[in-house]
């Protein structure tokens, strides 16, 4: 056994042959028992040397994700990141694992629900179903996580040779994304789920969805993110860092800001001196994000494809925002009673049957409060998204009269 711990190729050799033995479905149990004992003392770049070489060797596709999740059980835990590399706050790396700190939170709560989803009258059913749809709604957001690894990491990870995991994990997370677009659908079909059809709905299209998630913080936390740690550069984190806020974040609002000491903060290529240029004048950053901050108004900009792509920060904003929303379909954002109020309003603007829609909140935490969401078209009509204005209106209401000569608002 020692010749075997002490020698790479040796355990290599022997983890690939326990691993399509497993695949071939010969001795499961006596296999996943000796691949435990072998795991405790093979490191994990070593785990993913293998994985490639078999996807080399010609497996199929499908094949990898199949023997990928007869063989996730038997790694949950075994294999050995003590050598990892640690990393600041707000690095890429810290920004995964707290996400996936966020997932877990949400997961609980999930299993929390699944136990009591045997214990249900007839009349608790909307109530429940309603709270898996915003639990479900929640862990939706481990899309943007995804996209992340799939369009900021991997393309390091595979000018560095290093193809095969990447290649599985997108795989793994196009099969998540399904499994929860089944889970939105069955939470959605509202009045046609009976108390007795809830452990068959949880067993067979909820669970099933939370198990890969949960599958996939694995593979990355012991697998992935340790091996990505090895393989890029600080330079190619920072460039990973900078074009974050293109995707989002899930469940999670870095609030540190990371820089490494030995990159340059180099300036975007499309910006000449620090401007935007615009076709009626220019912004320095700067200027743009105090404009932004110092509105008496709050602005969110949901894309045409309804994707929140920005808010303002105001220190008086009158609905809470944080960073995390990023990227999100807007109909996520939303509580789960009012969804048909935005999708009326989306697919109105969107089919040009309407440009504007105002509501109004006479006391909200005492203060009146207008809202407005506008259609944005560009040139010929073209439907670009859509604003939302939300403004306290309180004191305005209250205006009488002229005021004609100078006097400074109190802030």
């Amino acid at each position: 056994m020692s010749e075997i711990i002490n020698n790479s190729q040796k355990r290599k050799e022997l983890l690939k042959h326990l691993i399509l033995q497993l695949h071939n479905n010969e001795a499961p149990e006596v296999v996943k028992k000796r691949l435990i004992e072998i795991l405790h003392s093979i490191p994990y770049n070593e785990v993913v040397e293998v994985e490639q070489e078999l996807i080399a060797e010609g497996l199929p596709e499908e094949e990898i994700l199949r023997l990928c999740d007869i063989h996730t059980a038997v790694l949950d835990g075994s294999i050995d990141v003590s050598a990892a590399k640690s990393v600041p706050a707000g690095h890429p790396v810290d920004t995964f694992k707290q996400e996936n700190r966020a997932l877990e939170e949400c997961i609980a709560k999930a299993k929390i629900l699944f136990d009591k989803g045997n214990k249900l009258k007839e009349d608790e059913v909307k109530e429940y179903l309603l709270q898996l749809k915003g639990i479900f709604n929640s862990l939706s957001d481990v899309d943007k996580h995804y996209k992340r690894k799939e369009y900021l990491l991997f393309p390091f990870l595979e000018k560095a040779g290093i193809t095969g995991p990447p290649k599985v994990m997108w795989g793994k997370h196009d099969q998540t994304r399904e499994l929860l677009k089944s889970a939105h659908e069955v939470l959605s079909a509202e009045g046609n789920t009976s108390v007795d059809e809830i452990p068959t709905l949880i067993m067979l299209i909820l669970l099933p969805a939370i198990e890969a998630i949960e599958g996939m913080i694995m593979k990355e936390e012991e697998i992935l993110l340790p091996m990505s740690l090895d393989t890029l550069q600080d330079e190619d984190w920072y460039q990973i860092y900078k074009e974050t806020l293109e995707f989002g974040f899930c469940l999670y609002d870095p609030q540190t800001e990371w820089k490494p000491e030995n990159v340059e903060n180099d300036s975007p290529t499309y910006l000449q001196g620090d401007a935007i240029r615009l076709s009626s004048g220019s912004f320095a950053m700067k200027e743009l994000e105090a404009l932004f901050i110092t509105l008496p108004i709050d602005i969110t900009f949901v894309d045409k494809d309804d994707k929140v792509k920005f808010f303002s920060h105001s220190p008086k904003r009158v609905f809470d925002r944080n960073r995390s929303i990023i990227g999100r379909d807007v109909r996520l954002c939303h509580p789960p009673g009012s969804v048909h109020i935005v999708e009326q309003i989306i697919n109105d603007f969107k089919e040009g049957k309407e440009n504007k829609a105002a509501f109004w909140i006479s006391s909200f935490k005492g203060r009146f409060v207008y809202i407005e969401y506008t259609a944005l078209r560009g040139r010929d009509d073209e439907y670009l998204g859509v604003i939302e204005v939300t403004q306290d209106i309180t004191e305005l209401r209250q205006l009488e009269g002229d005021q004609r000569l100078l006097s400074y608002a109190k802030n």
